[in-house]
């Protein structure tokens, strides 16, 4: 429906986008397109003017504050990784202009058949110099403390458990949900500090380019805390959109310590321990992203993330009936998760 002036509501943005960008460029000679959105009501667009590419943010500023992003991307750039250079700022209208990254993400490159070591090797080689590099201003970011772990596992029971399943917990069942809670914040926050991107995974990372030209390209990071040693590296290992063998995790895993701890990045007493961190974290972090995925779609109408809880969830699943503190989780989903997770999908078809 037309709103009377020729420009559709949802392209108001992009008209005032365009306004900018040719005040910026002194002209409107260049070209805009799509880049990628994401879960939040940020979108980019990528400007093409004369052989050159960049990205444009848009962020509306009642919706959206970019200054986390400013703040988090020069921290990254500072600590020499692949991050987007910030160029031009609108603070008030809530646009940037970044350097331009590439579009190829690792995850349409794993798909596609390329080398998973050499990627996960360059992601981890990054990490490890983010956690060396980045320890002066991480302390700067805001802690991953007890109560944001508590609020973050708290969309499992209230998003896909209840809204999404229909499932209600007795005194019982909420008893022993939160003694897991308890262990798992408890194993997080025994671990050392460091800068925690929060969603380091395949498709936050692009294929060697942007101005490094360097594997890889590191996206999406606002959202930074001062948190656990092992979080982004199960963000990347324990991805929520693919998927690797235990065997292939562990021998990441075990890699990913011996360099950390050769650049002076605290990993712990020993590899055992350091595991246990590891599996603890996933399980926290998954137990998130489910109740995320469902509220994606129950809250804001978006679907596109259902079709990865059963991969997370089976993470949780896995790892909890490895560890007697979780075996409650193990059981629960085996009980009363799978079997309405499994009626709702055939309701479905």
């Amino acid at each position: 429906m037309s709103n009377g002036v020729g420009v559709e509501p949802s392209d108001r943005r992009l008209e005032q986008l365009k306004q900018w960008l040719s005040v910026l460029f002194g002209s409107r000679d260049f070209a805009i397109a799509p880049a990628s959105a994401d879960a939040s009501f940020r979108r980019y667009f990528r400007v093409s003017r004369n052989g050159q590419t960049w990205i444009a943010m848009d962020a509306p500023p009642e919706k959206e504050n970019i200054e986390p992003y400013i703040r988090v991307a020069n921290m990254l750039v500072a600590a020499g990784v692949n991050a987007p250079h910030i160029l031009e700022t609108n603070l008030a209208e809530g646009f940037l202009l970044n350097s331009d990254l590439g579009g190829r993400t690792y995850l349409a490159e794993i798909d596609g058949g390329g080398d998973a070591d050499r990627l996960y090797h360059d992601a981890m080689d990054a990490l490890v110099q983010i956690q060396a590099n980045g320890r002066e201003h991480a302390v700067e970011l805001p802690p991953y403390d007890d109560a944001l772990l508590r609020r973050e596992m708290t969309l499992f029971p209230e998003w896909f458990c209840g809204t999404h399943l229909k499932l209600t917990f007795d005194a019982a069942a909420s008893a022993n949900l939160q003694r897991v809670f308890d262990a798992l914040v408890a194993e997080a926050l025994a671990q050392p500090r460091v800068f925690v991107h929060r969603d380091y995974h395949s498709r936050n990372l692009m294929v060697g380019g942007g101005k490094l030209g360097a594997n890889p390209g590191i996206l999406d990071f606002q959202d930074a805390v001062y948190g656990p040693v092992t979080y982004d590296l199960v963000s990347l290992l324990r991805d929520c959109y693919v998927a690797w063998p235990i065997e292939r995790v562990h021998g990441w895993v075990t890699r990913f310590r011996e360099v950390a701890r050769a650049a002076g990045v605290d990993t712990g007493s020993d590899q055992k321990a350091f595991l246990r961190w590891f599996d603890f974290m996933g399980v926290q972090r998954h137990l998130k992203a489910i109740g995320i995925f469902a509220r994606l779609w129950h809250r804001d109408g978006k679907p596109g993330y259902l079709n990865d809880i059963p991969r997370t969830l089976n993470y949780v699943r896995v790892v909890s009936g490895s560890y007697p503190e979780l075996q409650f989780l193990r059981e629960f989903i085996d009980e009363r998760v799978m079997p309405q997770l499994n009626q709702a999908a055939s309701a479905s078809r």
